[in-house]
This record gives structure tokens, sequence and C-alpha cells, in this order.
């Protein structure tokens, strides 16, 4: 089972016992407007979305998202790699309960992901797509290396989105060993 431990957080992977958190997670007023209705109502549909998401990906490419918790047991969010049609790389994703947000959870989070992402799955590119706008995700995606590529649509979409990205040849400190 993964499991990787920061100094506050615990990320492991998601299962269906988790669909509260994705239930309120996906229906958050901001996840709404910057990632998309996933059109998840009740909990039957969030377990669902869990199955046919994370735990998919899991099984096909070995990561994907991971359910974020306080190192007392609290889930505050998820974070984790995602291998998207439409993107030739993988990308890192996270969203986060809204009483958890300006912590530095998401930071912690998506530093020990994109250390995963190279250092145990020997990835040399990571990307992230976030909306123009979404101010709080890009100067995250900004402290954890990631810089403005293009603006690009997604497949069956209309908004573009701007493709941020990191590449190994230049490794940053979060990169490096602990």
């Amino acid at each position: 089972m993964f499991q990787i431990n920061t100094p506050n957080l615990v990320l492991l992977e998601l299962g269906t016992g988790d669909a509260d958190l994705m239930l309120n997670l996906l229906n958050d007023t901001d996840f709404l407007r910057n990632i998309g209705d996933r059109g998840v109502r009740n909990l039957e549909q969030a377990g669902e979305y869990i199955q046919a998401g994370p735990v998919a990906m899991y099984r096909q490419h070995g990561f994907g998202l991971y359910k974020v918790q306080l190192s007392d047991g609290t889930p505050i969010g998820t974070c984790g790699l995602i291998k998207r049609d439409g993107l030739d790389d993988v990308d890192i994703g996270f969203a986060f309960l809204p009483q958890y947000r300006g912590r530095g959870y998401a930071l912690e989070a998506s530093q020990a992901i994109m250390r995963h992402g190279h250092k145990a799955l020997g990835l040399a590119r990571i990307v992230a797509i976030t909306r123009p706008d979404n101010t709080p995700s890009v100067k995250l995606l900004e402290k954890i290396g990631l810089k403005a590529e293009k603006r690009i649509t997604m497949p069956g979409e209309t908004e573009a989105l701007l493709l941020m990205a990191w590449e190994a040849n230049t490794e940053r400190d979060y990169i490096k060993e602990e």
C-alpha cells in the first residue's frame, strides 16, 4: 500500500471509505469554479468516482491522486499525479478542504509528490494545468518549481488553461533528498 509521510501529513491511496472526503471536495465552491463539476452529488457517486478515477489509475499507471491527512488521521484533501487524456506528460493535481487552505499543507504535500514522481517514478517532466486566474494554484505551482509554458484547451473543453511544467534539468531543492 502506498504511503508518504511528511512532517505534518500522511499521503495514502484513496478507497471507497474516503467517499465523504471526495464528496466534500468535489462540491466545494472553489473546486467547482477552478477545476469543474464532476457531477458527484452523493456518497455512492463519490465512491464510484474514487473507483473509476484514482483506484483505476493506481492499477493502470502505478500512481494517482492520494488522500492527504494530518498525522492524527484527519482527511484534509487530495494530492497526486494524474495521467490525463490530452496531455503528453503526467500532471500534478491537488484539492484541499477550505478550512485547511493557507496553512502550508498543499505545499508540503505537493513537494512530497514532486519528489516521489521524480525519485521513485523516474519522471523527468511533470506538468500542471490550471485556470490562469487561479492565483493561489499558480503561486503554489511556481513554489514547487513549475513554470508557465503556454495556454492549452483540453479535449472536449472550450476554456484555455495555463500549462505549467517542471523538467529534471531545472531541478530545485524540493526534489533533493531530505
